[in-house]
């Protein structure tokens, strides 16, 4: 009755751990695009049910999400990006437009990376002006004598143009009090924006001047932050970065302050990143803002410097406002940005992830094709982790070997644990067995594999890339399911209900890797392993399916090597099976009483 009872408990509690697993899996994965009409109906809705499904709106490419916001949005820029006085930006990686109105960096897409799939879509887009659906932007100016001097609605001459590496572009103002601003912006051929910012002081009293630059966003467009990829407010003080606030925190407290001289800081997505980077060994203030209307600012403020009149003052801020590809984070990094490359929230395995990552490009420039670069690296882990799984079975066949003896002393000495144990001890010496040796190889193997599962979440190098077959982003979520017969019927399952060849093929492999374990004594921990791939392949379901190759794979050649073991340790084998007749003759027990 206890063993019943416990296997209705365990899957009451798998089908608690399914809805809940449906209800994170909306609100991280990506979703499919629904019809206009539905999203027009959705758009309508009132303001406290927009707030309530605003982070069910986010995944892991960001942007808008919402038919009306996206309408808005492309009629917006439509007529902002019109404007005359806009100095064009024309660099290897990024395209947009400076506005003079403001000094604002506020219109940038990024060449390398698309909305889509289909190769003629729209460049991803990073920033957007003012007022737009999408609002994002960095702004640049001044404050003298403690009150602001230039704004955002600053009328700012220019000179040159387009922006372009090697070629600057300078915005000038003169406040009309005796002082001539400019701030020179140069670009180089990733995603690095300079500007340099001057005071020259040509009344007759000294000014006492604060350079200052910020970046403001909506954080519609975000992707989803969750408990092991950070999206929101980062930033490097005192070389320790910090990943946090998230916006939810942010627009709770209302602003952060956080310690420490600010290296860089600003907002990152899981692939996406814009960030000011102060001068080096200047002091300065740093401050995430929360605006309210899900709108937030990280400012970034030096301290304030008297200049004498006749002379002049310079401050350089940098802007990075692109995709965070690894190398060239790294390469910044080694040109005196500190910590630049932890924008990528590698985590706890850091040192194991940067050469995982490594080892993927390379097998990926090797095949030309990222989901056999993957089955690549998995074999390429597993084979270098075979010598441990060697270890963990000889352990296993040892302890195997003297499970009489042990029996025989627990029964001897049931009524005296102590001399039990002693007994027990003394018998592992004897025999030369390590109890621990069958568990320390697993420990040992669970930061390469998490690393490695860390990596395909993280790496924008598997970004919209195929596979083979049905399979055209390994990114994304699988997108043939078995209940609408692969997309033959017009609807599309909800969250872990949307099974795929790759689910199955996950469940079917974990299924067989159990049955291949030796039998656990407990029917009810017997009973649990064999629900546990099933409830895997549901929760497994809308991860990416490079994440799915990867676990399919890892499967296929845990089974061979569990195979092979197997045939080196017979003993062990024959355990296993007559640990297997042992319950069924038990079980046969239990029904005839």
């Amino acid at each position: 009755m206890d063993n019943k009872r416990n296997i209705i408990l365990f899957v009451v509690l798998s089908a608690l751990m399914l809805l809940g697993w449906e209800a994170f899996s909306r609100w991280y994965f990506p979703q499919p695009q629904r019809p206009a009409v539905e999203q027009s109906t959705q758009a309508s809705s009132s303001a406290a049910e927009d707030e309530k499904l605003r982070h069910s709106r986010t995944n892991r490419e960001g942007g808008l999400h919402n038919a009306a916001d996206i309408a808005a949005e492309r009629k917006d820029l439509a007529t902002d990006l019109a404007a005359p006085v806009r100095v064009k930006i024309d660099a290897p990686k990024i395209a947009g437009s400076i506005n003079p109105v403001g000094a604002r960096i506020d219109d940038l897409t990024l060449n390398r990376y698309r909305v889509d799939l289909d190769k003629s879509s729209d460049p991803v887009r990073l920033f957007s002006p003012a007022g737009t659906p999408a609002e994002y932007f960095s702004q640049f100016g001044f404050v003298l004598d403690g009150e602001l001097a230039t704004s955002g609605d600053t009328p700012w001459q220019t000179s040159g143009g387009p922006l372009a590496p090697g070629k600057p572009v300078t915005l000038s103002w003169n406040n009309g009090k005796g002082q001539q601003l400019s701030i020179k912006f140069s670009v180089d051929d990733h995603y690095m924006i300079t500007a340099e910012q001057t005071v020259s002081n040509t009344g007759a009293a000294p000014v006492v001047v604060q350079p200052y630059a910020l970046i403001k966003r909506t954080s519609k467009t975000a992707s989803g932050d969750s408990w092991n990829v950070h999206s929101g407010p980062i930033g490097a003080f005192d070389e320790a970065v910090t990943y946090g606030p998230d916006y939810d925190d942010l627009a709770e407290s209302g602003s952060d302050r956080p310690t420490g001289r600010p290296d860089w800081m600003g907002f990152t997505d899981i692939y996406w990143l814009s960030a000011l980077v102060a001068q080096n060994g200047q002091k300065a203030d740093a401050q995430f803002r929360s605006l309210g209307g899900e709108l937030f600012q990280a400012d970034l403020n030096y301290q304030p410097v008297t200049v004498p009149a006749g002379k002049a003052f310079t401050r350089t801020t940098r802007l990075f406002a692109g995709a965070k590809e690894s190398d060239v984070l790294g390469a910044y990094q080694d040109a005196g940005i500190p910590n630049f490359s932890r924008a990528i929230d590698w985590g706890w395995f850091e040192i194991l992830e940067k050469p995982i990552l490594w080892l993927l490009k390379h097998l990926f420039a090797l095949v030309g094709n990222f989901g056999v670069a993957i089955m690549l690296l998995t074999v390429v882990i597993r084979g270098l982790m075979f010598p441990i799984a060697q270890k963990q079975f000889a352990s296993m066949a040892a302890m195997r070997a003297i499970q009489p003896k042990m029996k025989a002393l627990q029964e001897r000495y049931k009524d005296d644990k102590q001399k039990q144990q002693q007994e027990v001890m003394a018998l592992y010496k004897a025999e030369g067995v390590n109890p621990l040796a069958g568990c320390l190889p697993l420990l040992l193997q669970i930061p390469i594999f998490f690393a490695l599962y860390k990596v395909l979440i993280l790496s924008l190098d598997m970004r919209h890339q195929p596979f083979a077959l049905w399979i055209k982003d390994l990114s994304a979520p699988d997108p043939v399911h078995f209940l609408n017969l692969f997309g033959l019927l017009d609807f599309t399952p909800e969250g872990f209900l949307a099974i795929g060849p790759l689910a199955l093929l996950l469940g079917f492999t974990m299924y067989l890797q159990f049955k291949l374990n030796p039998a656990q004594m407990d029917p009810v921990q017997q009973q649990m392993f064999m629900f546990m791939p099933w409830i895997m392949m549901f929760v497994m379901a809308p991860f990416a399916t490079g994440l799915l190759l990867y676990w399919c794979t890892s499967n296929l050649l845990t089974i061979a090597q569990q195979a092979y073991l197997y045939s080196r340790h017979p003993q062990l084998k024959a355990q296993a099976e007559k640990d297997k007749s042992d319950q069924e003759r038990a079980k046969a027990r239990d029904k005839k009483g």
